[in-house]
């Protein structure tokens, strides 16, 4: 207790000091106390908003991704198949992919206009390859993102599929309910627990997307994919400013909480049920 303890409360203690500081790494003999300046300027500053935005962005748009084909495909892998195995295994396998490596494939090796896959496509149909990080940032960075969770969604749905009694949906199938109606009254009610959990667990996560950025958009083109992790760093480390940085750590982590406590919150109810 006592490590984990330290290992928690001294860089909290320490991001939430140095937010009221004003101190430059460019400077560090200039350091003196800065009140609330660091946290007045960090929420009048319009790039603070916009990265404020985007991680709402982002966050909503994977856990749509994520939730949404991780039910569908949870449902088609619970079927018997031929090759079931490998396609499970195949399906599961991007999860185990480290971020920085997932986001250099899809730079390089799929969205890239000249080298990359979908350019390939485009090409082969004879028509004009989309630099998919100049046109549609946001849109590529939330496909990255969601090609990474979508197996974890899918790993957790798919086991509560498992656990559904199959002689219910058997029940409904001879009472005349079709695939349908079985899906929306039985599997979708059953999965409602699963679902509150991997929401949970990636809003958590996804609230810190970091090296996908970095590696393919670098928060630009201008601040189109600055979320609040990357806002965060580019102040401390490219601007040079740990107060500032320290300020939106703090708020970050504030923002966090809230939402882990309305999630738990949230699950513990459906688990009351």
């Amino acid at each position: 207790m006592a490590v984990l303890l330290l290992w928690m409360i001294v860089p909290l203690v320490m991001t939430v000091w140095f937010s009221f500081q004003r101190y430059n790494l460019l400077d560090p003999s200039a350091d003196a106390f800065a009140g609330i300046d660091n946290y007045v300027f960090l929420v009048t500053d319009p790039d603070f908003w916009v990265s404020l935005t985007n991680t709402l962005i982002l966050l909503a748009s994977v856990l749509a991704i994520t939730v949404g084909l991780g039910t569908l495909l949870a449902v088609l892998f619970d079927q018997d198949f031929p090759g079931r195995g490998i396609a499970r295994v195949l399906a599961i396998s991007p999860f185990f992919v480290m971020p920085t490596v997932a986001a250099l494939i899809w730079k390089n090796l799929m969205m890239h206009p000249i080298y990359g896959v979908f350019g390939a496509i485009a090409r082969a149909f004879g028509l004009e390859p989309v630099d998919w990080f100049a046109e549609y940032p946001m849109a590529s960075v939330i496909a990255i993102v969601s090609w990474e969770w979508l197996p974890f969604a899918l790993l957790i749905l798919l086991t509560a599929v498992q656990s559904l009694d199959h002689e219910q949906r058997e029940a409904a199938r001879m009472d005349g309910a079709g695939v349908f109606a079985q899906f929306f009254f039985i599997t979708l009610p059953h999965l409602s627990r699963a679902i509150s959990v991997v929401i949970m667990i990636e809003t958590i996560f996804l609230l810190t997307v970091f090296a996908e950025i970095f590696v393919t958009t670098s928060g630009g083109p201008g601040n189109a994919t600055t979320n609040l992790a990357f806002l965060i760093y580019a102040r401390a480390l490219l601007q040079f400013d740990v107060g500032g940085a320290s300020a939106g750590g703090v708020v970050a982590i504030l923002l966090a909480n809230i939402v882990a406590f309305f999630l738990v919150r949230s699950i513990a109810r459906r688990l009351e049920v």
